[in-house]
């Protein structure tokens, strides 16, 4: 009995010591942030060509602004695990090959599941910090473009894939009272792989780079 009551007397007083809540582990952040999503989007390789794709056919994916919120837990003050949740979507067209701006792909909704490992360090008020991370692209609806539908063309897919991230930012508190202001550059490097199918035959297949820059900036909240 002795040694629970002495157990239960240090955990008391651990959890009452503000120096140990405030350095040690627990604290949470929440992130509301404007994202810019700007992929690079090249074809890698041509696998399937059943049309005759003209020479040197290469596409890209528009940019999209989207907001996104991104959840922190700390580990201590130097080290956290970040998420993000959001979703963005993007047409690709042709860049070569075909007329610049022809739509191959419509509407491709993007969910770009993330986790990062944080390294974070003090300079002042200031606290910038690194990262990287996994990444797995999911997509969740994609719909052939406007220029291949009159083909013959009646679905369009894009491969779900792992990738790796790295990611750099800085925060900034405002007051004593948690908040913040935030601002984040992440480097994907993934890619995707796109069919496009009249009936049940695949007429092209190729493999792009999507490898896109995400960068965000908002405001935070630690507690």
């Amino acid at each position: 009995m002795k040694y629970l009551l002495a157990s239960a007397c240090a955990a008391i007083a651990l959890a009452s010591s503000p120096a140990v809540a405030q350095d040690e582990s627990g604290d949470v952040q929440i992130k509301l942030v404007a994202t810019g999503v700007l992929p690079d989007s090249a074809i890698d390789q041509v696998n399937v060509d059943l049309v005759g794709l003209p020479a040197g056919t290469d596409t890209t994916a528009n940019d999209n602004y989207v907001p996104t919120v991104a959840v922190e837990y700390f580990f201590s003050d130097s080290f956290s695990i970040e998420t993000i949740a959001g979703t963005t979507q993007h047409d690709v067209d042709a860049v070569s090959g075909f007329a610049p701006g022809t739509e191959l792909v419509s509407d491709a909704l993007l969910l770009p599941a993330t986790v990062t490992a944080k390294v974070h360090f003090k300079t002042g008020g200031v606290k910038p910090y690194i990262g990287a991370g996994a990444s797995y692209f999911i997509w969740l609806d994609v719909d052939p473009g406007a220029a291949v539908i009159p083909l013959g063309v009646t679905e369009t897919t894009l491969s779900d894939e792992f990738g790796f991230v790295l990611q750099a930012g800085v925060d900034v508190p405002v007051g004593d009272d948690g908040f913040g202001v935030t601002f984040d550059a992440k480097r994907y490097f993934i890619g995707t792989t796109a069919r496009w199918f009249a009936g049940n035959t695949l007429v092209i297949e190729t493999d792009h780079n999507l490898d896109p820059w995400v960068l965000s900036a908002g405001a935070s909240y630690r507690f």
